[in-house]
């Protein structure tokens, strides 16, 4: 059985712990091993903070989306900012005002550092992350994969 869903949010901070409820609802509702969702919800809440803080204008909103296939689960977030890298395009004044943020590198941020260990910690807790720039307009998709675990008589695996 597959499920998936999709959510529009403001690009406001109360819109970060509204993504995570939703996601640990879901899956707990699914019967996922509680390990497993917290490791998903502590990874959607980095990237949705890094969505409303690096997004864009502060009237653009951004997705989340969420595939559960079988024993994956997969998670995007894509938002309207200036994207990764030299290549994205400015998508408004302010973002002109800013450059680019770089494509992330697979490595710790330092332990003083105050911001940068969102990326490092949605590589930790997942099996497999992407960076991209969004195709054919500005923003950028975070998404990441993790094999689930399932409680024992969990609902969603005997639905298949």
């Amino acid at each position: 059985m597959s499920i998936w869903w999709s959510l529009h949010l403001r690009r406001e901070a109360a819109s970060v712990p509204l993504a995570r409820r939703l996601l640990l609802g879901a899956m707990e509702t699914a019967g996922v091993d509680p390990d497993i969702c917290y490791d998903l919800s502590v990874a959607l809440s980095e990237a949705c903070a890094n969505a409303v803080e690096h997004g864009g204008d502060v009237t653009d909103d951004y997705r989340v989306t969420v595939y559960i296939d079988g024993d994956t689960c997969r998670i995007e977030v894509t938002d309207s900012g200036p994207g990764f890298g030299p290549a994205a395009p400015p998508h408004t004044a302010a973002d002109r005002a800013l450059p680019p943020v770089p494509v992330p590198a697979p490595a710790q941020a330092p332990g003083y550092a105050e911001d940068g260990r969102g990326l490092f910690l949605i590589e930790a807790l997942t099996d497999h992350v992407q960076y991209r720039n969004r195709t054919g307009r500005t923003g950028a998709v975070v998404s990441f994969d993790k094999i689930l675990k399932w409680r024992e008589g969990a609902a969603l695996p005997m639905a298949s």
